[in-house]
Formats: structure tokens, sequence, C-alpha cells
């Protein structure tokens, strides 16, 4: 059984989200993508990817047709079996010829299947419900941040509002030239 593993990107007064609830904030991709060899590590120990619907289409609208030379995690992206937590998509098409799997019903439970089902970690990208669900119910075990050196003074944090103290452990801290940190921290006490 695998680990679930949250990665959000953030700035640096912690939001996943501006204010207008967008991420044009990290639109700038050559600050993302100094880090793409350590997400190749990262990749590597991933089975499968969760995300959330409005997630979803925004992955569903970039990778299937990503240039692995410009965005070499294109690869991964695309062999990697992918499932949409939703309630009301009908579909979740993944390019021309594939198509990632819907999970319905208790996203928290969906999860918890595909812990078991794969051996590999799971991947939980952005979607900030869903991660705010796991967060809740404790089954995050990988917290990954990746923080841009950008402030937004408001907008949407990535953890859930409602959330209580939680002691985590930093397993790693990384920087890169551009100012981009990526911190991996134990989610689990």
């Amino acid at each position: 059984m695998g680990k679930v593993i949250v990665e959000q990107i953030v700035s640096l007064d912690g939001y996943a989200e501006d204010a207008a609830g967008g991420i044009d904030f990290f639109v700038n991709a050559n600050w993302v993508n100094e880090a793409d060899t350590e997400q190749l590590r990262m990749l590597s120990g991933v089975a499968a990817i969760v995300l959330g619907a409005k997630t979803y289409r925004m992955f569903a609208d970039y990778w299937p047709s990503a240039d692995p030379a410009a965005e070499p995690i294109a690869i991964p992206i695309r062999e990697l079996p992918k499932f949409v937590v939703s309630s009301a998509l009908e579909s979740a098409p993944w390019g021309t010829n594939d198509s990632a799997e819907i999970l319905r019903g208790d996203a928290v439970a969906a999860v918890r299947g595909l812990r078991h089902r794969f051996s590999g970690d799971v991947i939980v990208w952005g979607s900030l419900s869903l991660s705010d669900a796991l967060l809740r119910a404790d089954e995050v075990d990988v917290l990954r941040l990746r923080v841009l050196p950008v402030l937004l003074g408001r907008g949407r944090s990535f953890t859930p509002s409602d959330m209580s103290l939680r002691r985590l452990s930093l397993v790693s801290a990384q920087s890169f030239t551009g100012g981009l940190v990526v911190l991996e921290y134990n989610a689990k006490s």
C-alpha cells in the first residue's frame, strides 16, 4: 500500500488560488519547471494520479498534448492511471484516445480505495476541495509544497479554513535559482 501525496503550488504567503480563484500567479512555468528533475524523481514512486473535477479540466486541457521536450513530466502524467473524484462529470476524456476513471461518492473513501488498489503512491495535485477532505480525514501521508517567490496578500489557502493544529515533520527542502522552494513534509504524526 502506497502513500497519499498531496502536492500544491503556493505563493510565499500560502495561497493556492488568488483572490479571484485563479492560478495566474504561477503561469510563469519557468519557476515551476526548475524542479522538473525533482518532480520526475518523486513521480517514479507514484502509481496513480487523483484530481478533483476543476483541476482535471485544467490538466485535460493541457497535459495530453504537452510536448515532453518542454515538459519532461508530461510523459509520466500521460502514462499513469488517472482518476477524477466527481459527482457531476459524465465522462473524463484525456486526449483523443484515453480517459480518466471517474470516482463517485465519498471522496475520502474513493482515495482510500485507490491506496489499497495500487502498490505505489497516489498523488493529488491541486484539487483543493479534495485535498481539504483528505487533510480533515488525516488521509494525507506526504504534503509537498512548491512555494513560488510571489506574495498575493489574499486568496484561497491550500488548507481548509476549519483545520485544527497539526504538526508535520520536514523530510526535505530544496531551493532553486529562480526562487522556487520545494518542501516535503511527513503529514502523519
